[in-house]
Formats: structure tokens, sequence, C-alpha cells
């Protein structure tokens, strides 16, 4: 897995709508989980610009990404996100790379840190998950069942899925606010990019690449999430040698917008 030849830094800025923060300190990328955007880090990523080049971006079928340059093949695995991750690094000439990535953003970095460890100086792993389905000894969260008939609903009616599920990964249900904001963004996605995305990350099985990790790594799990429990982070934990494990007290999946203050400071401890 390596950046495209034919890629040129222009192009792949655009695509993936790149926006930076900071122009001194050693570099420090954010990506965005499933439904979402860039948008999601506002809350966090800009406490970082005094003393980073902080990188934004979408992945390509979201936020304000180039929709034409979404490709079925390419993204019908996390590997062709992990290449663009790659390739922004590589158009920014960016070197000893923090990299941030909540869920399965959080994956993607994970495979792009394999394929070229000497581009990452950490990896900061927010509510990761290298496999949503149970399976004999690993407690993933979900029965198979269970992420069938999630996908099914979502095929069947995208909008009508997204209302109701996202209540479920936010959490924090004196707080209906921010459910309604991930509902929004949820619906402001193309249905047919957010089925396979689905697909691609619920169905996808990422525990034989962890022992492949030799980035210092963090792992942040908060102790009331649905969508990726603390049983996950501790296995991630056992796989990924030298890695920490951080359990905040956070309610639902989305701790960079319920805490983003004990987030951001969970993440300086570990920063170089």
């Amino acid at each position: 897995m390596s950046p495209s030849a034919t890629g040129n830094a222009e192009n792949v800025i655009a695509r993936n709508h790149v926006v930076l923060l900071g122009e001194q300190g050693p570099p420090m990328i954010f990506g965005h989980g499933y439904g979402t955007s860039q948008n999601m880090w506002r809350l966090v990523a800009p406490l970082f610009a005094g003393d980073h080049r902080v990188v934004l971006f979408d992945h390509v079928g979201s936020g304000d990404s180039d929709q034409n340059a979404y490709s079925r093949s390419k993204y019908d695995s996390l590997h062709g996100y992990a290449d663009d991750l790659l390739e922004i690094i590589h158009s920014l000439d960016l070197r000893d790379v923090v990299y941030v990535g909540h869920s399965v953003s959080a994956m993607m970095g994970v495979l792009a840190a394999i394929a070229e460890p000497e581009l990452f100086s950490r990896l900061i792993l927010v509510g990761p998950s290298p496999r949503y389905i149970n399976d004999a000894g690993y407690e993933g969260g979900f029965e198979a069942a269970d992420v069938e008939a999630l996908l099914d609903s979502l095929d069947a009616n995208y909008l009508g899925w997204a209302s109701t599920m996202a209540p479920v990964f936010m959490g924090n249900a004196e707080r209906p606010e921010l459910a309604t904001e991930l509902n929004d963004s949820f619906a402001k996605a193309d249905p047919a990019v957010a089925r396979q995305f689905a697909r691609v990350t619920f169905l996808s099985d990422l525990r034989s690449e962890l022992t492949k990790v030799t980035t210092p790594t963090m792992i942040v799990q908060s102790t009331d999430d649905i969508v990726a429990p603390v049983a996950v982070g501790e296995f991630l934990q056992r796989e990924i040698g030298g890695s920490t494990l951080v359990v905040l007290e956070a309610d639902g999946h989305y701790v960079h917008l319920a805490n983003p203050a004990k987030l951001a400071d969970t993440i300086r401890t570990f920063l170089p």
C-alpha cells in the first residue's frame, strides 16, 4: 500500500478538502469517523494549533471532499482510505506525524502506520475497534445478526436509520442537541456512499494487523460506548506492543463532541 504515483499535491489537497491550522511545530492530523466530517474535531483540533501544524481533512465521500473522486472499488476496504491518508502526508511533505483518529479512522491510521511507520511519531486512537462483531474469545460489542439488521435498516431507509441510531451512538441523552448534530451530519451524506462505507466499517476485521504496529500508540475508550466497549480497548492494548490504554469517564462514542476538554487534556499527555 503506497501513495499514488500519479496524484499531485494540489489534487490531493482538494480531493480531501485539507485544512491547515497553525504554522509551526510538529504535524498533527485529525481523522473523522463514519458519517461525519472534519467539523467534528472543531472543539479539539484548534486547541493544538498554537504549538502544532494541525491538519484536518474529509474522507472521500464525506464532508466537503471531492464527491467525484469516490470509487466503489477503491473504497471497498479501509486500505483505500489509508492510502489517501498517506497521500495527504506526502503531499504536505510531513514527517513525525501525530495522528489522532476517531472510530473507523483510527484503524485507517493503524494501516497507514504499518505501511510507512517512518512517517509517524504517535498514534492516538479514539474509540477504535478492529472488529465490531463478537467472535470466539473476542468481544466486539455486536452479534453478527445485529450488524446485519443494522445494515439492512440502513439500506432500506437511510434517513430513518440515521435519526434512530444517532441518539444511540451519541449517548448523553440529557444533551439532545449532540444527537441532533450527529443526525444532521449523517443526513448530509450521499446515501449510496454511506451504505458502502457502513458495510466496509462494520464488517471489517483488522485484528491480525495489530501486532504489526511499531508506532507508540495510545488507545482512548469511553466508559459507556455502545460502538466500541472498553473490552475492545483492552484487546487493542494487548495486541499493540507497548500501547497505552486510557479509559475516560464519558458517555457515548463521540467524546470529542461531548467532552472535548477532557479528550484534549488526555491527548496532551501522550504528545512527544
